[in-house]
């Protein structure tokens, strides 16, 4: 291990994590007692949160600084059907129009509605290798967090500071604690990455990890894929972790290799060169450790109001004397929203709505877990279900795979890429008082539309809930 020169200070053979790696590299000032300046590798911007800042900058007279490193999409307000045509609700439209008028007028990497390369915004990222080991990225959302699995810095910014970086390219932030999230084992038949992440979700809670950048390590974070580890790192910020990443390894080289915006030639060998340095260092400390093993993780749902309160999906509600006093008029005001009791169990509890898609499960391997599991089934007759994939070069996947087919015969259909029912911020959303079994990363009140029931699960519970038309166990017929 060589010496560590930050700020002109050497750090003689000090152990580094990950994360402590990337950003030493980013340090461009330090205040005293103060923020880190920090360079920004690439932002990426949606139609939400991007306007603004680009109003204070035309209020400034200034120009995007580095429009290289700025890649804009629409995909939370973006319709599902019929993207081919204006979109009819006005303030969506709006919203889109106005990121199509400022990336044009700023030069900006763009991929508008409709665009072969359109989709999620945390989805189009990673699959074009736009998002990389070593980098730091933002943008305005917080589910930034999602490129981090490639062993990137990644996590969501505000409005004010996605001004920032369009006008330097820099931040200012609080370097934040660092926590090493094991996960040793290996995972059981039916139990997928969402699983892992929202057992891990339930013992940390939705605030276990407040101020820290979570690192996800162990046997069963290696052995996932690619994909895997995305659907992992998406949900960091549902325990209030700052960010989440896995160290790169040879399943992040093969995933990125070849990919439109990877390095080539010479390019790619000096990268891989630089790659394969930053995964932590033996003897780096870290300022939390946790250790989980796979064993104890089974497929997962949630039964409140917040991503925290999952179990598996055969357990029981707790009892409301189980829960911390200061949080019971909370976690009874949370049943009350969805219907449930302390006690219950979800498994047989009839639903209305499943939903396949987000940031969180839009991938081609969701669709292949989801279609694999409904061949030669039907879907249950009263069932409402949305399958969006999250980006086109998931949709054309999904029909050069044959998919399509195994889904059309399955009774569904497959909608056009978009954020969808994630959150109810285009046509698809939850009537109130239905149940949705939703792969997305949020059940809050009213996230899938007003006084919409959000039961959050994995691709698998998903399709076994479509296919029954209640909550059911996938391991009874894998």
């Amino acid at each position: 291990m060589g010496n560590n020169l930050r700020n002109g200070k050497m750090q003689m053979n000090k152990p580094l994590t990950l994360f402590d790696k990337i950003w030493n590299a980013h340090v461009v000032t330090e205040l005293a007692d103060g923020p880190t300046q920090l360079y920004i590798d690439r932002m990426y911007c949606h139609e939400v949160t991007s306007p603004q800042a680009f109003a204070g900058l035309r209020a400034r007279k200034l120009k995007v600084f580095r429009p290289a490193q700025i890649t804009c999409m629409p995909d939370h307000n973006i319709p599902t059907l019929g993207q081919d045509k204006p979109i009819r609700d006005e303030v969506s439209r709006n919203q889109v129009d106005t990121l199509d008028r400022n990336a044009k007028e700023f030069g900006l990497n763009y991929y508008p509605m409709g665009h072969p390369k359109n989709g999620i915004i945390h989805v189009v990222g990673p699959e074009n290798g736009l998002s990389l080991p070593g980098m730091t990225m933002v943008c305005g959302d917080s589910h930034t967090s999602t490129h981090g699995a490639v062993g990137a810095v990644a996590f969501g910014i505000g409005t004010s500071e996605v001004e920032m970086v369009l006008a330097t390219q820099c931040i200012l932030q609080t370097k934040p604690k660092t926590m090493r999230i094991s996960v040793n084992g290996r995972l059981a038949k039916g139990v997928t990455a969402k699983d892992m992440a929202l057992y891990i979700i339930s013992r940390m809670t939705t605030g276990g990890a407040t101020g820290y950048f979570v690192e996800y390590a162990g046997s069963a974070v290696r052995a996932l894929s690619m994909e895997g580890r995305l659907t992992l790192c998406n949900l960091s910020i549902e325990m209030g972790a700052r960010g989440g990443m896995v160290a790169p390894d040879e399943t992040t080289f093969a995933y990125l290799e070849g990919r439109e915006y990877s390095p080539k030639g010479e390019d790619w060998a000096k990268a891989l060169a630089y790659w394969k340095s930053l995964p932590t260092d033996d003897g780096a400390v870290f300022d939390k450790e946790i250790v989980l093993d796979a064993a104890d993780i089974e497929p997962m749902v949630t039964y409140g109001t917040n991503p925290g309160m999952g179990m598996s999906i055969d357990g029981r509600i707790p009892e409301l004397e189980t829960v911390e006093p200061a949080g019971r008029i909370s976690f009874r005001k949370s049943l009350d929203y969805m219907g449930f009791q302390p006690g219950e169990q979800l498994l047989g509890k009839k639903i209305d709505y499943v939903f396949l898609g987000s940031c969180t499960n839009g991938r081609m391997e969701d669709f292949r877990l989801f279609a694999n599991y409904v061949k030669g089934k039907h879907k249950a007759e009263h069932v409402v279900a949305w399958l969006v994939p999250g980006s086109w070069a998931v949709d054309r996947q999904i029909r050069a795979e044959g998919l399509d087919r195994i889904l059309a015969e399955a009774g569904f259909e497959l909608r056009q890429p978009g954020c969808s029912a994630c959150l109810a911020m285009n046509d698809d959303k939850v009537p109130a008082g239905k149940y949705a079994v939703s792969t997305s990363n949020r059940n809050f009140e009213g996230r899938q539309g007003p006084g919409a029931r959000t039961i959050l699960a994995g691709p698998l519970v998903a399709a076994a809930a479509a296919i029954t038309g209640q909550i059911t166990d996938p391991r009874t017929s894998l």
